[in-house]
């Protein structure tokens, strides 16, 4: 009876994964994202607003559809440019795809679009690559805006994880959305998450790059992230019950940052739920400054 009701279960959610990833294929033609074609291959973006620009670098499952929606309701006022990192949503990749070719890829898709110098608002893992983008290309960048991002390290480690990221076996639209309901105790997020993330076949190379690549570099090389050189000032927003990017460490690595102005939430886990007020003044005090 048991082994009925568990097969009975998995064939309902197949059927009601399908359904999704139909639904998120067609959630994706609303955002009306243009290609450019770069040196190296292609970069799918979204292009909206006008005023001072902020180009909004996603985390981990994400793709120009995620990294609008963190600036939607900002493009009255700013123009908000939202690319695919390597390997999302129709973006191709440069060599091995490291932080710093995803900031050299940035700055190409900057000199196509006619833009100079922007605002790097990132979340999550995005965090690394805007830090590399802030070092590398101090010219091209306004200021550095951390949403609940990885934090970098306060001293070089003597290990650290070479993998790290969810294991490729569930990087597949179906056993992700098995594991959704395990969303809210694991990562502090609501499973209707899993909306948001789907097609992750459209998504999984940029999560394995993610998880090789770009989460460990802060600490692989740790040494080419001397923050304290920084020339930009620097937003970190970050909610104390994140359980996806740790709070503390990021208290501790905040001092690393010149210019920088800390905000902190008590609640809102790995989004900042419940708090888009107290961070569109944040934004806006950081960006008027």
């Amino acid at each position: 009876m048991i082994a009925c009701l568990l097969l009975l279960y998995l064939i309902v959610q197949r059927v009601r994964c399908g359904f999704a990833v139909k639904n998120a294929r067609s959630r994706l033609e609303i955002y009306d994202a243009q290609t450019a074609r770069l040196s190296y291959g292609n970069m799918t973006y979204v292009d909206q607003g006008s005023g001072d620009t902020i180009l909004s670098i996603h985390g981990i499952f994400g793709g120009y559809d995620q990294a609008f929606d963190t600036c939607k309701d900002k493009v009255d006022t700013y123009r908000i440019i939202a690319p695919s990192r390597f390997g999302y949503l129709g973006s191709e990749v440069l060599g091995n795809g490291t932080p710093a070719e995803q900031a050299t890829a940035y700055v190409e898709l900057l000199d196509n679009l006619g833009v100079d110098k922007v605002y790097l608002l990132a979340t999550s893992a995005g965090g690394t690559v805007a830090i590399r983008f802030a070092l590398d290309y101090p010219e091209r960048t306004e200021g550095l805006i951390l949403y609940c991002s990885a934090p970098p390290l306060i001293q070089k480690p003597d290990t650290y994880l070479k993998y790290q990221g969810p294991p490729a076996f569930l990087c597949n639209n179906y056993a992700m959305f098995l594991i959704s309901p395990l969303f809210e105790p694991i990562m502090g997020m609501e499973s209707s998450t899993i909306y948001s993330m789907l097609p992750i076949n459209m998504r999984n190379i940029g999560v394995e790059i993610d998880a090789s690549i770009t989460n460990p570099d802060m600490a692989k090389n740790y040494v080419k992230y001397p923050i304290e050189e920084l020339q930009v000032p620097t937003l970190i927003l970050h909610a104390k019950d994140d359980k996806m990017s740790n709070y503390y460490d990021m208290k501790k690595a905040a001092v690393r940052f010149p210019n920088c102005t800390f905000v902190t939430f008590e609640t809102g886990g790995h989004l900042m739920t419940g708090h888009s007020e107290e961070i569109d003044k944040a934004l806006y005090n950081f960006i008027e400054k």
